[in-house]
Formats: structure tokens, C-alpha cells, sequence
């Protein structure tokens, strides 16, 4: 039996965290996913906030991706923070920003017309604005890949599936976002950190949702 076993939602983002991290630890491990709109008895049963991820090992359970991410790391050699206290206090700044992010998106994709799609729409792309001078590329700081860039390939993999819908100007043509998100997203481990099927299961999600980004993935079927 593997000893971590991660239970997860084929779409959500914060699943995406931990097993970014499984896969950049090498640390072998079981996924099982199940429908949150039919949450299973055993899960409420171990789940105390009803959410994804939940990792299970040694007998013991683990909620939150954040602290997931965070104990996967500790447990490992070779830390995905930075050593130096201060700028691993600043990574894990800007990751709660992405977390932020990650709920602009969802008020994005919710919007149910035109004018508050356009205001959520704005609002989005003025986070991607402000994260955008802290980045010292190729990856957030310079050429070593940090847990903030997993926590960021989360976010700018919604981005590969918006870029198909129309264009949402949401980087504002700015070349640091463009060439930070094209670095993270070859990186295997993010690559790799979603089941098969992802992007046609968040297309449909996104149809499906009966709100302005829907007509618009209609139109443009």
C-alpha cells in the first residue's frame, strides 16, 4: 500500500499544490478522486472543512493544501522555499496572493453578465498587474523553480483554457508574465499535475456554469 495517499477533485486548483510537490519530491503516492456534489460518507468523516485535498499517511489526516504543500516539503530534502528567512517570508506572501488570485478567477468565471464580467475581468487582470515587477525570472526568483511558481502554474493553467474561449487581455501583453508562465508551465511537475481530461472537464465546468463566460464558450465552440 502506498504510504500517502492524496484524495482529490479532478479540477481543483489546490489539489494542483500538492501534488505539484509530490512529483517535485519524487514522493510516491496514491491519488483518488471523488465528486464533491456527491461527497462520499468516509470523506465528511475525515474532511472537517469538506474540501480537497486530504492526505492520508501513517493512519493520520492532513487538510488544506497549504499545509500539505508545507508538510511534503519539510519531510523531504531540499527545501521548495528559499533559505534565507526574509524572502521565504516573501514567497509565502505572494502565495497567499495567489491564493487571492485563484478566487478572482472564480468571481471571473462567475460573473453572469457583460458589465460585472468586465468589472470581475478588470479585477483579475490588476493581480496579475501587481505580482508582475516582483518577478526576477525565468522563475519567480531567478533559475531555481520555488513552491511559488507550482502555486502560480495553478493559477496560469485557467489561463490556458480562457486563451481558447477569446482573447480576455488578462496579462496585458506584458512579456515578464508571458515568458514566467511559458517557463512554469514546461516544468514537468506542473505539467503533469492534472488528470487526463483536464482541459475539455474545465471547459465543460466553464459551459456549464450558466454564466456570461458560458455564452461566450458557446460562441466561440
Amino acid at each position: 500500500m502506498t504510504e500517502f495517499r492524496l484524495i482529490s477533485h479532478h479540477l481543483c486548483p489546490y489539489v494542483q499544490r500538492a501534488v505539484i510537490v509530490l512529483l517535485e519530491k519524487n514522493i510516491a503516492h496514491q491519488r483518488d478522486y471523488i465528486d464533491l456534489a456527491a461527497k462520499p460518507d468516509w470523506f465528511t468523516e475525515i474532511s472537517p472543512l469538506g474540501r480537497v485535498p486530504v492526505l492520508e499517511t501513517g493512519g493520520a489526516v492532513v487538510f488544506e493544501s497549504q499545509v500539505i504543500a508545507e508538510y511534503l516539503d519539510e519531510i523531504t530534502g531540499g527545501s521548495l522555499h528559499p533559505a534565507d528567512p526574509m524572502e521565504k517570508a516573501r514567497h509565502r506572501s505572494w502565495i497567499e496572493f495567489g491564493s487571492e488570485t485563484l478566487n478572482a478567477i472564480g468571481a471571473f468565471y462567475s460573473a453572469r453578465d457583460e458589465k460585472e464580467f468586465e468589472q470581475k475581468r478588470i479585477a483579475l487582470a490588476e493581480k496579475f498587474k501587481r505580482i508582475k515587477p516582483e518577478i526576477d525570472g525565468p522563475y519567480f526568483t531567478g533559475q531555481q523553480f520555488h513552491m511559488i511558481d507550482g502555486i502560480w502554474g495553478t493559477i496560469f493553467r485557467y489561463l490556458d483554457v480562457f486563451d481558447k474561449i477569446d482573447d480576455f487581455q488578462l496579462l496585458a501583453g506584458s512579456i515578464n508574465l508571458k515568458n514566467w508562465r511559458e517557463t512554469i508551465m514546461a516544468r514537468p511537475s506542473v505539467a503533469n499535475a492534472t488528470p487526463d481530461g483536464y482541459p475539455v472537464r474545465l471547459r465543460t465546468f466553464l459551459e456549464n456554469r450558466n454564466s456570461h463566460i458560458s455564452k461566450l464558450c458557446q460562441a466561440n465552440s
